[in-house]
């Protein structure tokens, strides 16, 4: 039986049984080791502790499948410069009966996911995220991959009303559009692209019993875009107090400011409008950023 619901109409069908299968056949030193499913489970894919030391990462979309190949070659690049741990990968399977794609085995790296309204430590964690967006930013672009988000706001204009108009039951439909005109009339980044996360969302932070920053996961969005893309936790993550401590740290002109503000609502306009059948979470942490946009906005 598959360990987790479907959220894709396309998704691979993947459950313990198949993992072990997987691991045997390609890693055998691994075979004797348990594996059990990591819950709160991922949106594109699905993972699984294996043993106590390590993590098996599988798409569950054929659209992430070349997140596996990036992530092997260019996080080895981005772990040392960066001030908390990320998952490197380790080793990577090939395909197997059920699964026709490449995965990853990887380092556990030990934390638990901010759960927004609950953050121990918001001022310290501000900081802390505003480290790791300017340490990251600083690497050197030379020769790196485009992000999955490395469009213009205005490119995400018509999928982004799109949304708004699919929920109207859920979002306020005027104060949203009045949201995102507001961010689409920011003026444009000058800069050239620099390295980004790209979803610097709760699921994809740890933070440790002391309340801080200690491992961001899952850069399969990585790449090069524009530095506003990496303000999203100011809305995803944090509160509104310690919003503009993560500012002041991180340092984004105006502009850029207002940029993030209208990432921050498109992808969560766009989450809602996918998942509100098939994930509550996500839908529940999506209409919690969409609130605080349309009020930070007001």
């Amino acid at each position: 039986m598959a360990s987790s619901r479907k959220l894709h109409p396309d998704e691979l069908d993947i459950d313990e049984s198949l993992v072990h299968r997987m691991v045997a056949e390609h890693f055998p030193q691994w075979a004797g080791l348990p594996v059990e499913p990591v819950t709160p489970t991922g949106t594109s894919n699905a993972m699984y502790r294996l043993g106590a030391e390590l993590v098996v990462r599988i798409p569950r979309i054929p659209g992430v499948v070349e997140e596996i190949a990036k992530e092997d070659r260019w996080l080895r690049r981005l772990a040392p410069r960066l001030p908390v741990p990320v998952p490197v990968p380790l080793a990577v399977g090939g395909p197997v009966d059920g699964c026709p794609w490449p995965w990853s085995v990887l380092r556990w790296l030990d934390g638990a996911t901010p759960v927004t309204g609950r953050i121990a430590e918001p001022g310290l964690l501000a900081r802390d995220l505003a480290g790791f967006v300017t340490a990251i930013r600083r690497i050197d672009p030379v020769g790196g991959p485009a992000a999955y988000r490395n469009e213009s706001l205005a490119e995400r204009d018509a999928e982004t009303r799109k949304a708004i108009a699919a929920v109207p039951d859920l979002v306020d439909a005027a104060a949203a559009t009045a949201a995102w005109e507001h961010a689409l009339d920011a003026p444009a980044p000058t800069g050239p692209p620099v390295w980004l996360h790209g979803d610097l969302q709760p699921g994809n932070l740890l933070v440790g019993p002391d309340g801080r920053l200690a491992a961001v996961i899952d850069f399969g969005c990585a790449g090069l875009g524009e530095p506003a893309v990496d303000l999203i936790p100011a809305w995803y993550v944090l509160p509104a107090a310690a919003r503009e401590t993560f500012r002041a740290a991180a340092a984004p002109d105006d502009a850029a400011w207002d940029r993030a503000r209208g990432w921050a609502l498109s992808i969560a306009l766009m989450e809602v409008s996918y998942y509100r059948d098939s994930d509550p979470r996500m839908t529940s942490i999506a209409r919690h950023v969409i609130a605080e946009v349309l009020a930070d906005h007001a």
